[in-house]
């Protein structure tokens, strides 16, 4: 086999699934987009997300910052090299990384070191079978951390929040996969895509769930029980109200895919593999000779061109801001500032913030702060950045990260510097909402997936401290310009992240009743 071209292969396989949409999920997000209500917060996000998928297409950057733990799937002919394969796709994803294509995400579990290169123990994950086709048939996922948090499993029968006994039968399989909606929240960065194992043991119930994310969004399952299934989960979950980001709205799912194995018969485990909207799955047919690329895979039917739309997604986002209170800020930021926003209000940011993540919230639990935070912005963001040849660094990549995470440490940290406002994506909780109350801050929820959309915020990069974590865990000083969000948690003690999950809670009761 030729391994230069080979490698050559595997990394344009990275780059696109990086940077390019498939064409499947661009038909879905844009029939979502049509069916949202214009002027709502969730048409806002709809907006950003399709000028996001644009500007990633023009710029051949990630999509999103996070860009996942790759995840290969190979079929291979008989007698082909498989460990050539391998070396290839690691020589690859390193290139990927140091190309700005990929986010270095490879960490060592016991000492938090980051490799660097997204190359460690277990890192890429690559999966081999064999076939009788006399070509290599190799599919990527890259599924990012917020949403890989909002995977799920069951073991039957259980008790569900909202829908009661969950027993081992297909309509307990149905109430699983639809309170597996109602827990991702807009924690997954929705709406989103599901994928569902039923049946084996845990580790391959897990396995076949996130198999469900390669098939194409568009097919149709063969197994009739599990059409309906899909069919029933695509129409209710999207009656839940959860919709876009959380926020409330109109579709709250974009995909549901099932499959199903055998199972021993004292377990029966219900496997659901959460994706964000920004479902970066790709695939292509590689010659086992020469190592080319002889076809794409989801490549079927119209490919959407967002930008097209861009006049019209501007639009609908301005009139959402129009219809909302817009709150131009700039740190440092007053106590008498923060309380006089509400729930809703839209923010624009200029000036400083600092992006902080796990591993500085963790230090600055026990330790100074680098830097003076008192009346800043903190931005739970892991970016992907670049240096050029005279040392400057440059963001090609900043959405936020989740942010529930921090909730053991945020509250306490903003009251021990001072931080008065903080921007992540799928909200906080009540730890945190009574610190904003007590201490006067705000969380602001930013558009999670929307990495190119706020890198083009992102101004410059004044400085950067605790470099010693990694890239996307060190605290980054950025300059910004219209650094767009809104207010979701204020310093009056509203959430409307807590709001969404009760009134989601109270719609996911109506699907109690027996329907299988």
């Amino acid at each position: 086999m030729n391994m230069e071209k080979l490698q050559a292969s595997m990394y344009d396989l990275i780059v696109e699934t990086s940077t390019n949409l498939p064409k499947d999920v661009r038909r879905a997000i844009k029939a979502a987009k049509a069916k949202e209500s214009a002027g709502t917060r969730s048409a806002m996000s709809l907006a950003t997300i399709t000028n996001n998928i644009s500007m990633a297409d023009e710029n051949v950057s990630p999509i999103c910052q996070d860009t996942g733990l790759p995840t290969f799937k190979i079929k291979t002919p008989v007698g082909v090299n498989q460990l050539q394969i391998k070396e290839a796709i690691k020589h690859a994803i390193a290139l990927a990384t140091k190309n700005g294509k990929l986010r270095p995400n490879s960490v060592d579990s016991l000492t938090g070191a980051n490799s660097g290169d997204n190359l460690g123990g277990g890192t890429p994950v690559i999966k081999f079978d064999q076939w009788e086709k006399d070509y290599i048939d190799v599919r990527l996922i890259l599924k990012g951390g917020g949403c890989e948090n909002k995977n799920i499993q069951y073991s039957l029968p259980t008790e569900l929040e909202g829908l009661g006994r969950a027993g081992r039968d297909l309509d307990g399989i149905r109430k699983c996969i639809m309170h597996s909606v109602y827990q991702a929240q807009g924690q997954g960065c929705s709406a989103g895509f599901i994928g569902v194992g039923i049946g084996g043991d845990r580790s391959s119930g897990y396995d076949l769930a996130k198999e469900q994310l390669f098939r194409s969004v568009e097919d149709v399952n063969p197994n009739e029980d599990l059409r309906k299934l899909e069919e029933y989960v695509m129409e209710h979950a999207n009656e839940l109200g959860i919709g876009t980001m959380g926020f409330g709205g109109e579709t709250t799912l974009l995909g549901c895919k099932v499959g199903v194995m055998n199972r021993i018969p004292a377990s029966f485990f219900v496997s659901v593999a959460y994706n964000c909207w920004a479902y970066r799955r790709l695939g292509v047919a590689v010659h086992p000779e020469t190592g080319e690329i002889s076809e794409w895979m989801y490549q079927e039917g119209e490919k959407i061109d967002f930008a097209s739309e861009a006049e019209k997604e501007s639009a609908a986002a301005a009139e959402t801001v129009e219809e909302s209170k817009v709150v131009t800020l700039q740190a440092p930021i007053t106590e008498e500032q923060i309380r006089e926003l509400k729930v809703g209000d839209v923010v624009q940011i200029n000036g400083r913030m600092y992006t902080g993540r796990d591993a500085i919230h963790h230090h600055l639990m026990e330790n100074d702060a680098p830097v003076d935070l008192n009346g800043q912005v903190i931005y739970h963001c892991g970016p992907v950045m670049m240096q050029d040849d005279e040392g400057q660094w440059h963001v090609k990549a900043a959405g936020p990260t989740t942010s529930i995470r921090e909730e053991p440490y945020q509250g306490d940290i903003m009251k021990k510097f001072g931080i008065r406002a903080v921007i992540g994506k799928g909200g906080m909780g009540p730890k945190t909402l009574k610190a904003l109350e007590e201490h006067g801050g705000v969380y602001l929820n930013a558009i999670g997936g929307a990495a190119q959309y706020y890198a083009d915020c992102i101004k410059a990069v004044e400085g950067v401290d605790l470099m010693n974590f990694g890239i996307p865990e060190a605290m980054w000083h950025l300059k910004v310009e219209g650094f767009t969000a809104v207010v979701t948690m204020d310093s009056h003690g509203n959430s409307l992240h807590k709001d969404v999950d009760k009134s989601s809670l109270e719609k996911l009761a109506q699907f109690k009743e027996r329907v299988f």
